[in-house]
């Protein structure tokens, strides 16, 4: 089976209308900037997207709301994209705000093959609505689902031709979860490598987990906030 494809145009090329994808990264840190611009120029629409933000207004995932293609965010954190304010406000997006450790290990659960489990995450909360509760050694918990994707979309450092893949810092968050819990595991890499150049060691993500891999190009790599010391002169 070949893996590799030229870019990201033609690796998405079966994502569809209504389809459920989860897009990986850390807010801007590490996320697939070339598979984001494939899907504005391919027009899917009504997607569901699972990420740990929803980008910033011109940059991530802020570009496929600002085309209006997202029908529903699942997400912990959102507070830099007035666009997705304005369509929450609006009633025009969907959201399912979810606490950070609770989205991880319901992506987790997914690639582990574990339908459910029990988190004290959000209970008592409005997050506790309509969910199942259970006491267990005199603590309250909620249970809560593992999250499932039509595709899940990466972007690591380094990956070769079976799809082994190599993450650096920061960039392990999520990514390394949502490869394993997608139908198709789609992965833009910074370096596409011979096989036998990756030590097996270095290895993050197995190429089990990977359907499909091309190497990406002009990447931003764009932080949300930049902050520096002025020095005195």
């Amino acid at each position: 089976m070949n893996k590799v494809f030229v870019n990201a145009q033609e690796a998405i090329f079966d994502i569809a209308d209504n389809d459920t994808i989860m897009l990986g990264g850390f807010g801007l840190n590490g996320i697939p900037e070339n598979c984001i611009t494939a899907l504005v120029k391919q027009g899917t629409k009504n997607l569901t997207c699972i990420s740990n933000n929803a980008g910033v207004d011109d940059f991530g995932l802020g570009l496929l709301l600002k085309t209006k293609q997202i029908k529903k965010m699942m997400s912990s954190y959102v507070g830099e994209n007035a666009e997705f304010e304005r369509q929450l406000l609006s009633g025009e997006l969907e959201v399912d705000l979810i606490p950070q450790g609770t989205l991880a290990t319901r992506i987790e659960m997914a690639g582990m093959g574990i339908p459910a489990f029990f988190t004290p995450a959000g209970y008592g909360t409005e997050i506790a609505k309509g969910k199942e509760t259970r006491e267990f050694n005199g603590k309250m918990y909620l249970m809560e689902h593992a999250l499932h994707a039509n595709f899940s979309i990466v972007k690591a450092w380094k990956g070769d031709a079976l799809g082994n893949l190599v993450f650096r810092k920061a960039t392990r968050n999520f990514s390394t979860s949502m490869a394993k819990a997608g139908n198709i595991t789609i992965a833009e890499v910074e370096e596409l490598v011979e096989l036998g150049e990756i030590d097996p060691d270095a290895v993050d993500v197995a190429g089990i987990y990977v359907h499909r891999i091309f190497q990406g190009a002009d990447y931003e790599k764009r932080i949300e906030k930049r902050t520096v010391k002025i020095r005195n002169a």
